[in-house]
């Protein structure tokens, strides 16, 4: 196995060090307003100013603000010793760059003028709050004509304008690639024609955070070919980006490529005017929200109510002497929006024509799908909705064992026969890995030699689970697609619809992987790969390549909207990228589709997956990136604190993904001596990698429970809430919603706790103390079994001796009470000695974890019942203490066997059996 050396930086991301940096110089800034002149104080505090310039100028020439003339100003008032108007600039340049103000209006604010309080009272007093974004301009000019373009686009403002923009030249290849990757408020790039290669700005400060641009080289492409690769660069990196391309090459010599790659191409001679509404445009499209403003506008309207719904326009809440108070909480907007109309510029859900048609067709490429629905029911119906629109009666479904109930709902509601895949234990921690890809193929392959491969219809796998374990999608697709090249795969996305606005995660996602091995597979130059592939092939070996005369992509995402991004509860999306899509699933989708939706659904949710959708594609890109780097300054603070590393410890890949799943070697993300190492290689060869935004705090040492920490410290001391907790780690997960303040509380708290703990320990007697310590022994030491799936009791196979099982037959069986009987836990084991095998005739799902260690017609374990015996949490569904598991009676599983064996017969021994 190779080793890749991971790369190691100070910083999680240039934002960190950005934002370090400008704090340090005000500092810095600051002191030496105070330091006596000629003193040797003053003297440190020049030469640290000095330094901090000179690398702050080597950041900020990648952004448009506060960028380089700033840097230029500062630089000037500390040459001419104006101490006290270079502090307060700083001190300004650092409260805009940090706060919200800028974002609305940051040319105002110059420090030779205005203060950043000005400029907000600015704002207020004439009614506007425009939303700032900067245009990154790819041209090889001179200082001189590059403040002539800028003077010229700001020249062409007017008042009405509902945004305002600043540029950024640059004048290489890859300072454009640098700048894409630092600067967040990047929302179009202008490429002129003709620009060098090499950076010209690249420093030794920010090396560790441009290795993997870097890393490609296209060096030795023609300058003139430079502008078209960097448009489908964009497309990798930042596809939600307007691209324009201005050259002097005539349309006859453009290639289709270039052409098709920008948004639109202007010719050098053209007014820059054109360009300047085009950009203005393009941001204006994509702030577009049809629904939401359908909605508002909508409310706005003066109506007569004589539908249904005596909510709607609050007539029944403002009124009443009684529910006034439910109005007042949420406001009147709320019940302004409220209609079961369907008309008068809404749209309906199940059959959209209007504004909501236009919304989901704005999500689908936001996400990169070619088809997106809304669902309102959360994703355990968008599950269902799938399942049920692909699987039919006595299909076989490849599925994880340990993903989310609904899908086995899903199953039992589709008749579908489910092999059930084991995730890998992580049995410290009481919690499970994900599906290892060798154990898919080797199911899939004892189906093939069974001869139920045809059979197959699905993989069902999720991505990422909520401990944050992510696949390796890709290969696992074309691995199984070389078995099986029409698969239909579904990932349960609930937990990572933030994924597609980050590239490294993006690989890892349904629908970026879907397009990509499109692509490859009708290339020439796979199908070539794919010819030479075969004919090294020894006579019986197995191609370890799809067949792209075969292969089918046929790729479904599901996605809990609200977990993640900005929507409300319940709001979810199906993604679907399925190149047979309209002519083998349309139809049954809707079906299924219809089945499940409401039709009545709620047009607040629907807005609020809208307006997410405008939130995602302006400044997704920003807030994901924001999320992952405060999950990685609480891994950091935590490790570093010796306080905090007595009782509590955050979990790495390696704790989580054993060694042969990992190639890389990548071990952890943070250490104390080394810094950060950068995860780039590891997400792009892996086979699982730990998504950072999952934090999971290891309390065995503390020697009280997850359930216990959740409810006694964090909820009832701190309100503080989390979601899931295991027997001695508790999961802490950071979103595009958590703020510095937020993790600094949640630090705050973990302080708190860890010296209450001290305070504790220091009290107790040496009884109590013997009782502690066993405590911290259970919690770290006596790790339960986590069992794997057993099997399906012969009368619910579908196949004698082949994996797959009739769970619906065993989940209907159940409905006659007489079916089935209630045998005590503490019963079980010695039940099961002296020779029955009980068969559950109902899901037990014990939460957390939240999927079934028990499903209708799977024999029940030792492993298993020792693992409910071990459980120490308050919800387990499917089981009741006072009355025991819930089995089928062996008289039934007896005379089902024979029903089911004789269906088997033909029709002439059946008769003769039933004689």
């Amino acid at each position: 196995m190779t080793k890749i050396k991971s790369k190691s930086a100070p910083y999680y991301n240039i934002g960190q060090l950005r934002v370090d940096f400008w704090n340090k110089l005000k500092i810095e800034t600051s002191e030496l307003t105070r330091c006596r002149k000629g003193s040797t104080n003053e003297k440190t505090h020049k030469q640290k100013i000095k330094e901090l310039l000179k690398d702050l100028k080597g950041v900020e020439c990648f952004f448009a603000s506060p960028g380089k003339e700033r840097l230029r100003k500062l630089e000037n008032a500390f040459a001419s010793h104006e101490y006290a108007s270079l502090s307060h600039a700083v001190l300004e340049t650092t409260k805009q760059l940090f706060g919200d103000s800028y974002k609305s209006n940051p040319e105002f604010i110059d420090f030779d003028e205005h203060s950043i309080d000005a400029a907000e009272e600015h704002d207020q007093q004439n009614g506007v709050r425009k939303n700032h974004f900067e245009v990154l301009f790819m041209d090889n000019i001179s200082e001189q004509e590059e403040h002539k373009l800028k003077h010229n686009l700001k020249a062409l403002r007017t008042p009405n304008d509902k945004f305002t923009y600043g540029v950024v030249v640059q004048r290489s290849f890859q300072d454009a690639l640098i700048t894409l990757l630092f600067n967040h408020n990047i929302q179009a790039v202008v490429v002129r024609y003709a620009p060098s290669y090499l950076s010209k700005l690249s420093t030794p400060l920010i090396k560790p955070y441009i290795d993997e641009l870097t890393e490609h080289d296209f060096s030795s492409k023609p300058e003139t070919d430079l502008g078209p690769i960097l448009g489908e660069l964009i497309k990798q990196l930042r596809p939600e980006l307007d691209t324009y391309y201005v050259t002097d090459t005539s349309l006859g010599h453009l290639k289709d490529n270039t052409i098709k790659g920008f948004r639109r191409i202007f010719y050098q001679t053209e007014d820059i005017q054109e360009l300047h509404l085009t950009i203005m445009r393009g941001i204006e499209e994509r702030y577009c929200t049809p629904f939401f403003s359908a909605l508002v506008e909508y409310s706005q309207k003066p109506t007569g109510v004589f539908h249904a719904m005596p909510i709607s326009r609050g007539n029944s809440v403002f009124k009443s002497r009684w529910i006034h108070d439910f109005g007042e909480f949420y406001g009147r907007n709320m019940f302004l929006a409220e209609t079961s109309a369907t008309t008068g510029g809404l749209d309906s859900l199940l059959q959209p024509t209007g504004p909501l048609k236009k919304a989901q067709e704005m999500a689908r490429d936001a996400y990169g799908s070619q088809y997106t629905y809304f669902v309102t029911n959360g994703t355990s119906t968008a599950n269902k909705i799938v399942m049920q629109a692909l699987v039919k009666p006595q299909d076989v479904v490849l599925i994880d064992r340990d993903c989310h109930k609904s899908h086995h709902y899903g199953l039992v509601l589709a008749g579908a026969y489910p092999v059930y895949l084991d995730s890998y234990p992580i049995e410290e921690y009481s919690m499970y890995g994900a599906v290892p890809l060798a154990q898919i193929t080797t199911k899939m392959l004892q189906l093939k030699e069974a001869g139920r491969l045809d059979n197959v219809k699905m993989l069902l796998l999720t991505n990422c689970t909520f401990d944050g374990l992510v696949y390796n999608v890709e290969r696992v697709m074309e691995e199984v697609l070389a078995i099986k090249p029409d698969m239909i795969f579904l990932w349960d996305e609930a937990w990572f619809a933030f994924a597609g606005f980050a590239y490294n995660y993006k690989q890892r996602t349904g629908m970026f992987t879907a397009k990509k091995l499109y692509e490859k597979y009708n290339s020439e130059a796979y199908r070539k790969k794919y010819e030479e592939h075969i004919k090294g092939l020894k006579t019986g070996d197995r191609s370890e390549l799809p067949d792209p005369d075969k292969v089918r992509i046929r790729v479904y995402a599901t996605q809990s909207t609200h977990k993640t991004l900005s929507s409300f509860r319940q709001g979810s999306m199906v993604h679907i990228w399925d190149e047979d899509f309209r002519r083998k699933t349309e139809n049954t989708f809707l079906e299924a589709y219809m089945t499940h939706t409401s039709t009545s659904p709620n047009y607040q949710m629907l807005a609020s997956l809208d307006v997410g959708r405008r939130q995602v594609q302006l400044e997704g890109f920003e807030l994901v990136e924001k999320s992952i780097e405060l999950a990685m300054v609480l891994r950091a603070k935590v490790n570093d604190n010796p306080q905090l590393s007595k009782y509590f410890d955050v979990l790495t890949v390696h704790d989580f993904i054993p060694d042969k799943f990992r190639e890389t070697g990548l071990k952890e993300y943070y250490t104390k001596r080394e810094g950060w190492n950068r995860m780039d290689d590891a997400w792009q060869k892996d086979e699982f990698v730990l998504d950072p935004t999952k934090i999971t705090l290891y309390i065995g040492k503390t020697g009280v429970d997850g359930d216990t920490f959740k409810n006694k410290y964090l909820m009832d001391k701190f309100n503080i809430q989390i979601n899931k907790t295991s027997r001695n780690t508790v999961l802490f997960m950071t979103n595009i919603g958590t703020t510095r303040g937020s993790v600094t509380y949640l630090v705050n708290a973990l302080l708190k706790i860890s010296d209450e703990l001290d305070d504790e320990l220091k009290a107790l007697n040496d009884k109590e103390m013997e009782i502690r310590d066993k405590r911290i022994y259970s919690l770290t030491q006596e790790v339960p079994p986590l069992p794997d799936f057993s099997y399906f009791h012969p009368s619910f196979q579908a196949v004698p001796g082949v994996p797959g099982g009739n769970l619906r037959e065993a989940y209907f069986l159940a409905y006659d009470e007489e079916n089935y009987e209630y045998i005590p836990l503490n019963e079980c084991l010695a039940t099961m000695g002296e020779g029955r095998k009980l068969v559950a005739s109902t899901f037990v799902i014990p939460y957390p974890p939240g999927f079934p260690v028990l499903v209708p017609g799977q024999v029940v374990s030792e492993e298993i019942i020792n693992f409910m015996t071990a459980l120490d949490v308050s919800e387990i569904h499917g089981y009741r203490a006072d009355l025991g598991l819930r089995v089928f009676k062996e008289t039934v599983l007896n005379r089902h066997k024979i029903i089911t064996s004789i269906g088997g017969m033909s029709k002439g021994k059946q008769k003769k059996q039933l004689i």
